[in-house]
């Protein structure tokens, strides 16, 4: 190929050639704009090598006097808000799954096949996720009081979101040819829900369910700094008289309470899921 057959192609194709110089220079201004933006956060944050360096001196101190861990004179308060925590996460998880499958079916576009409809709906499961289960257990806190069913309501109104679109984009992935024989058939809509679109996504709904379980066991145990109950009360109150050796000792449990419930999920959703 010639010099000039080659200019006339990069003519045509500039962008098989490398990239123009109008995107060349789009890329460096983007980096300096990146670089800017992250200079004025770190401005912002007080993000300064001084300050890193004095949190991490006091940060090691604190581990420093974490270890060795011991579970202090009122280990039995400990044990009893890691079972509160515990139960906190399995009631209000298993509440919100009963209210989310509903939901989930309302939000699925193959269930609810109104376009305005199933937008709004999918919209209010975005709303409400937005919301952490901190706020809700604020809110709940101040309605009915400290204690743990402040701790299951708020986790109950913020996995109820979280499930129903899970649920929802479930069943939306669902293979159609089954619904569809029903309806062939002369199944009405709710046979069709039933056997055609329940027997397919029940193993996903239950494989979410228990790992929810786990997850807001984890969450549990943060709600109870606001007085939602739980194991974050405990922790709370020895952070405020710097028993950090107490605290290391409830962290351990904690890992270790999540490390049994996954595995005991794990079994549960082999046995009842096949996988």
């Amino acid at each position: 190929m010639t010099p000039a057959e080659i200019a006339i192609w990069q003519t045509r194709l500039p962008r098989a050639f490398g990239p123009t110089r109008t995107v060349r220079g789009m890329r460096i201004a983007g980096g300096v704009a990146a670089l800017v933006w992250l200079g004025v956060l770190l401005w912002w944050f007080d993000l300064s090598p001084v300050r890193i360096w004095n949190g991490m001196s006091g940060l090691l101190k604190i581990v420093r006097l974490m270890i060795p861990p011991s579970p202090g004179e009122q280990w039995e308060d400990i044990v009893r808000g890691l079972g509160e925590s515990v139960a906190m996460a399995f009631l209000g998880s298993t509440l919100a799954m009963f209210i989310a499958v509903p939901l989930g079916l309302l939000g699925a576009g193959n269930v609810v096949v109104n376009t305005l409809a199933h937008f709004s709906i999918r919209r209010v499961f975005d709303g409400f996720r937005g919301m952490d289960q901190l706020i809700w257990a604020l809110a709940f806190v101040r309605a009915f009081g400290l204690g743990p069913l402040a701790g299951v309501l708020a986790i109950t109104a913020a996995e109820i979101a979280v499930l129903a679109k899970l649920f929802a984009e479930a069943i939306e992935n669902a293979d159609s040819r089954q619904p569809e024989a029903i309806t062939a058939v002369g199944g009405t809509h709710i046979l069709r829900i039933r056997f055609g679109l329940l027997p397919q996504v029940l193993p996903v709904m239950l494989a979410q369910y228990l790992y929810q379980i786990e997850s807001n066991t984890r969450s549990a145990s943060i709600l109870g700094v606001v007085g939602a109950g739980g194991i974050g009360l405990q922790i709370a109150e020895r952070i405020k008289v710097r028993y950090w050796d107490e605290v290391l000792f409830i962290i351990l449990l904690i890992l270790v309470t999540v490390a049994v419930i996954d595995a005991i999920s794990a079994r549960v959703r082999k046995r009842l899921i096949g996988t």
